[in-house]
């Protein structure tokens, strides 16, 4: 049975997937205002873009430019399922902007990208996207697939030079402090003037980890005093900006490779 699941975070409305199952669905010649890239998990379809047409198949990527006719249709009456990424234009331009020296949107000379570990990224992004993951960690997974996507599209422009600079000290401020809520680089950097993708290459060289990975790692250190101080798992999942006890149990388990039960009688009088 055909089904139908389109998915969007209000905090980061430039990031939209879909994923449909089971459809033979034909579709119209259209365009869309977002960059597009798609992938088939199931079944092929002929691919259409522009005249150019490419078989899609299980493995290989389909990358589409904003307002670009194109159309995708399953051959053979055989249904598909599939997964479809729509990034806001000028928002992918910041995420270029911090790799290249460039000034206007730069689209890709391809339709089709033919790579299996790409493909396989491609897809653990999608499942985990659609999940309860903080908006951080949403954020740089989206971006850091498309760090490797932009540098494909033209190898020839010239990289931008990442330098450090006193934004890093300021967001390790954020990210140590108010855990209880759920961020992103992008809203960040609004207050800040700087682009929040040149800011994260820029924590990274600094600290060797992403904000996310900084920013979890204060979670649990503050988990732990709070468990010590005897506080209910529910408050500490609260007062740590975690959704739920399972999804605070995971974390805490892979940081300290315990229960944050067993933790927590250990400091019992």
């Amino acid at each position: 049975m055909n089904k139908e699941m389109f998915f969007k975070e209000d905090a980061l409305p430039f990031i939209e997937c879909r994923h449909s199952q089971n459809s033979g669905r034909h579709y119209k010649t259209h365009m869309h205002s977002t960059l597009s890239i798609g992938a088939i998990d199931t079944g092929e379809v002929l691919y259409n873009v522009s005249g150019k047409e490419a078989l899609l198949r299980p493995d290989a990527l389909a990358i589409i430019n904003p307002e670009t006719l194109h159309h995708c249709n399953p051959l053979h009456k055989i249904t598909r399922s599939y997964y479809m990424l729509y990034l806001d234009k000028s928002w992918c331009l910041k995420v270029q902007q911090s790799l290249f020296d460039i000034d206007d949107f730069m689209p890709s000379s391809f339709i089709l990208l033919q790579d299996k570990a790409l493909y396989d990224e491609y897809i653990n992004l999608m499942k985990l996207y659609m999940q309860d993951l903080f908006l951080l960690e949403k954020e740089q997974m989206v971006v850091s697939f498309l760090y490797k996507i932009f540098a494909r599209f033209d190898k020839e422009k010239k990289p931008v030079i990442s330098r450090i600079t006193s934004n890093v000290k300021t967001l390790k401020e954020v990210l140590s402090s108010r855990l209880n809520e759920d961020i992103t680089l992008n809203s960040f950097a609004q207050n800040q003037s700087i682009n929040p993708y040149t800011l994260l290459r820029n924590f990274k060289a600094e600290l060797g980890i992403t904000p996310h990975v900084y920013r979890m790692n204060y979670r649990i250190e503050k988990a732990k005093v709070l468990l010590q101080q005897q506080a209910s798992i529910a408050d500490v999942v609260f007062e740590c900006g975690f959704f739920d006890q399972s999804h605070f149990h995971r974390y805490f388990k892979s940081f300290t490779t315990v229960t944050p039960k067993e933790y927590q009688l250990n400091f019992i009088q």
